[in-house]
């Protein structure tokens, strides 16, 4: 079992940990639901260093990402952030990730942790193609990268404190290199996955246990809280962020998925797939995922049937919990045509029950 470089720390903390991405990981701390507020609200950090990262580096790395992103990284100038996937030549999905442009040949991918060795067996054969060498112009740097990810309304502000560069104004989906607690060229990014604002910390492991204390230190005065995955899950649920594994994966389409926005047919972006993607897009697709609200109490989950008033299946849940924020059922589904409008009645068969909810538009939650 692996152990990412914050590891002491939450075992120090009392952390229940759990086997996650071959990582050993803190899946809570005080509770699910406190730590869920406590973000929304205040400010959390999540040890996200169980994630990839590839750098693309010289001459083919703007033809290779783009061969291999459904997104346009032709849009992409330096300092920004890209959402996107790779689509896996057979019409599904290898990956979702984000793509940083740190300049024209110069490209950092950040994939999900339980995709580490599909996503590098890919990118390699891809890089391999065109002729790049794999282990220097394409290179897997996922176990020398430290991550922190500090969310919440506040964020930004406690960072302020530590950094040496202006930071609360911020662009969505942007990042700089800064000096932060006096680690050089750490990577700071404004992505996030929990839909309440927030950072990205990259540095070296060596790195880690100064960074750990320099973010825990600037956030005590804003209420800062460590925060464990499954208040990370419950976060991007509320928030209709797809998880990769339940939401999407090789069997899925983008477009299925309604993220037909990280999937750009402009001139000159012939990225794997374009042309049965493009064809779903024009044509339509069976079933889309859509999120949905229980209107009777219960709690969906992954698998659970959906079936209309007659007791017709007509989809199946993806991801589904207990939101904290409004004390409902939610959850995300793979739905067929003609169940797609919000507001349409559906039901979950909830073990041997049958329980009413109603299809809602992303985000679940609106705060």
């Amino acid at each position: 079992m692996k152990r990412t470089a914050f590891t002491k720390f939450h075992e120090e903390l009392g952390a229940k940990m759990v086997p996650f991405a071959g990582y050993n990981m803190p899946i809570e701390y005080k509770g699910i639901n406190e730590e869920h507020i406590n973000v929304r609200t205040k400010v959390g950090v999540f040890d996200v260093s169980h994630m990839g990262e590839f750098w693309v580096k010289g001459p083919k790395a703007f033809d290779l990402v783009q061969r291999a992103t459904s997104n346009d990284v032709a849009a992409l100038t330096d300092g920004k952030v890209q959402y996107s996937c790779f689509p896996n030549g057979k019409g599904g999905i290898v990956d979702d990730l984000l793509v940083y442009r740190i300049d024209s040949e110069t490209y950092l991918l950040v994939v999900n942790a339980a995709n580490i060795d599909k996503d590098w067996a890919w990118m390699s054969k891809l890089a391999e193609e065109m002729g790049m060498e794999v282990g220097k112009e394409l290179y897997n740097a996922s176990d020398e990268i430290a991550q922190l990810a500090v969310q919440g309304p506040l964020a930004l502000k406690a960072m302020q404190k530590i950094v040496d560069q202006p930071v609360e104004d911020m662009e969505y989906y942007t990042f700089k290199k800064l000096n932060i607690a006096g680690i050089e060229n750490a990577i700071f990014s404004t992505t996030g996955y929990t839909g309440s604002g927030g950072c990205e910390i990259y540095v070296a492991n060596e790195d880690a246990d100064k960074l750990w204390k320099a973010v825990f230190e600037a956030g005590e005065e804003f209420g800062i809280q460590p925060i464990g995955l499954a208040a990370r899950d419950t976060l991007r649920l509320e928030k209709g962020f797809c998880l990769y594994g339940n939401d999407i994966n090789d069997e899925t389409s983008a477009i299925q998925a309604g993220l037909g926005w990280i999937t750009k047919f402009v001139e000159g972006n012939n990225f794997i797939d374009r042309e049965i993607w493009e064809d779903q897009k024009a044509n339509g697709v069976p079933q889309r995922l859509k999120g949905f609200v229980m209107v009777d109490r219960g709690i969906p989950r992954q698998h659970y049937k959906v079936v209309d008033a007659e007791g017709n299946e007509i989809g199946e849940v993806t991801s589904g919990t207990m939101s904290p924020m409004m004390k409902q059922g939610i959850g995300m589904a793979y739905l067929n045509k003609g169940f797609w409008k919000a507001g349409t009645e559906i039901f979950i068969q909830v073990r041997n029950k049958t329980l009413k909810a109603e299809v809602v538009t992303l985000p679940i939650y609106k705060d």
